[in-house]
C-alpha cells in the first residue's frame, strides 16, 4: 500500500500544480514558470503536469484501497495549493495596481 500512498501523493502535487499553468496558458496570460512565463510554456507545463498525474495515478492503483487513495491524492493536492497560495516557487510577486480576485 506504500505505492498507493506515495503515487497517490505526487499525482495530487503534480496535478494540483499544473492546473494554474494550464489555465494561464489557455487564458493567454503570464505565469511564473521554470520554463518561461509565457502563455505557451505555462500551457506544455500545465498539459505535461496533467500526463505525469495521470500516469502516477495509475501506478497507484486506487481502486484497490479507496480510502487511503483519497485521502493521499487530496493532500497532494492541499499541500499545493498552500503552496502557491503562500509563497510561490518564485517569491510573491509585487501586486501593486492588481485588483483582488
Amino acid at each position: 500500500m506504500w505505492h498507493l500512498i506515495l503515487f497517490g501523493l505526487l499525482g495530487g502535487l503534480l496535478a494540483g500544480n499544473a492546473l494554474p499553468h494550464f489555465v494561464r496558458g489557455i487564458t493567454r496570460r503570464p505565469y511564473p514558470c521554470l520554463f518561461g512565463n509565457g502563455p505557451v510554456p505555462n500551457l506544455l507545463a500545465g498539459w505535461s503536469g496533467f500526463v505525469l498525474a495521470a500516469l502516477c495515478l495509475w501506478w497507484a492503483d486506487l481502486p484497490a484501497h479507496p480510502l487511503a487513495a483519497f485521502v493521499a491524492v487530496s493532500a497532494g493536492v492541499l499541500l499545493i495549493g498552500l503552496f502557491h497560495a503562500g509563497p510561490g516557487a518564485f517569491g510573491r510577486p509585487d501586486r501593486t495596481g492588481e485588483s483582488a480576485g
